[in-house]
């Protein structure tokens, strides 16, 4: 029999991995409170050994170990793992409840993949030479390699796929794994983004263009703004089919209602500068969404504190949005921004404003640019929650958006 299609796409789990916390509760108390200066952000006291054994340890890079860690929390949240106690090293600990394995996939983000170890690796080749190189630098370091961790650890037979959209990539993740639910190919998905690229070759090249701030204090849409925070970060969310979730008592924290990607074929890091791309990209979500502008309650926007983006982001929300004073809101002075990885981190701070109907700070933001005509969130702020449109755009001109609605 042909499997439903078009079912209404719900999040039941969420799992993160980030430097403003680990784990929903420690995430969502640091997006409400100031975060210290610092142009590179990276998670402290992670410790694998909770998720992977030693030799798993040794044969998985940071990012797929970031990514196993958010999954395991988010299907806990979900309520799938048939055995929540078990040991990290006994099988039962990765067994879901009631999933039918050909009907689970897994759909995630990146932006450069296992990096750490191609670089860790590249150094061992210059230093001690071919013969000490590890053979399992290539499956570490393939974009693929978190999606993959996750398939195998699972029992995932569905679809595993990876999206490498730079920072668009977390967007565009959960984006593929909605419309695999909403097909009827799979009935649960792991969605999202992870992504640690804070590697010295890679941090010197942000360094040398410019992009990380010197003061290590991030100002979404601030006239002050001087650049973005490098951090590392995973995010997953489970998705199922809405009634699937309902059927089983779990409690949605939203539905993906909508989403889009399009393409500023503009230049390789700067966007226009009237956000034209970024504009098409919200209208087709929320036309995927069956929304107007005017349904929005809360704009989560990309807002990465440097000055082309912002700008050019402020100006396609104004046209966007009209004479509607929606709130803006940029969770990045506080988590920094973890490139593949941010439209996942995003989601989940957005799954978590819906669920506890309170908008996040944008942190470090005090004087708006003149011209730059948004509303910008600069404290906690009660709201009844709306359908939210999330933003994500990437180098190389790649936009990415989603539409979370209440359930």
């Amino acid at each position: 029999m042909r499997p439903p299609r078009n079912r209404v796409v719900a999040v039941s789990g969420l799992g993160i991995v980030n430097p403003a916390g680990t784990g929903t509760t420690a995430f969502w108390q640091g997006l409400l409170e100031p975060a210290a200066p610092a142009a590179v952000r990276r998670v402290d006291g992670f410790d694998p050994a909770r998720w992977l054994t030693h030799r798993q340890q040794r044969t998985t890079d940071r990012s797929a170990q970031f990514a196993v860690a958010a999954a395991d929390e988010a299907l806990r949240d979900a309520g799938l793992l048939a055995h929540p106690d078990a040991a990290p090293d006994d099988p039962a600990a990765h067994v879901l409840d009631g999933v039918d394995p050909f009907a689970l996939g897994v759909a995630l983000g990146t932006g450069i993949g296992g990096v750490t170890t191609l670089e860790t690796q590249q150094a061992v080749l210059a230093e001690r030479g071919p013969r000490l190189v590890s053979p399992f630098t290539v499956p570490m370091s393939m974009p693929n390699a978190p999606s993959a961790a996750l398939s195998m650890r699972y029992g995932a037979r569905g679809p595993a796929t990876t999206v490498t959209t730079a920072c668009a990539a977390g967007a565009d993740g959960i984006a593929a794994g909605a419309r695999l639910v909403a097909a009827g190919t799979c009935d649960v998905v792991l969605a999202g983004g992870a992504d640690v690229s804070l590697t010295p070759t890679c941090l010197a090249g942000f360094t040398t263009m410019r992009a990380l701030s010197p003061t290590g204090v991030l100002r979404p849409f601030d006239r002050d703004r001087d650049g973005l925070a490098a951090a590392e970060a995973a995010a997953v969310l489970v998705l199922e089919p809405l009634d699937r979730v309902l059927a089983r008592g779990a409690v949605p924290y939203v539905v993906v209602a909508g989403a889009a990607s399009t393409s500023d074929a503009h230049h390789l890091t700067a966007p226009p500068p009237d956000g034209s791309g970024a504009l098409e990209c919200m209208r087709r979500a929320l036309h995927d969404a069956g929304l107007d502008p005017a349904d929005l309650g809360h704009v989560n926007a990309h807002g990465t504190s440097t000055q082309l983006n912002d700008a050019a982001e402020a100006r396609a929300l104004r046209t966007l949005l009209g004479r509607s004073r929606t709130p803006v809101t940029s969770v990045k002075g506080v988590t920094g921004h973890a490139f593949g990885a941010a439209g996942a981190v995003e989601a989940v701070a957005v799954a978590l404003s819906v669920r506890t109907g309170l908008i996040p700070p944008t942190a470090g933001h005090e004087h708006l640019e003149d011209g730059l005509d948004v509303d910008v969130v600069t404290e906690a702020t009660e709201w009844v929650p709306a359908p939210v449109l999330s933003n994500s755009f990437g180098f190389g001109g790649h936009n990415g958006c989603l539409v979370l609605s209440p359930a």
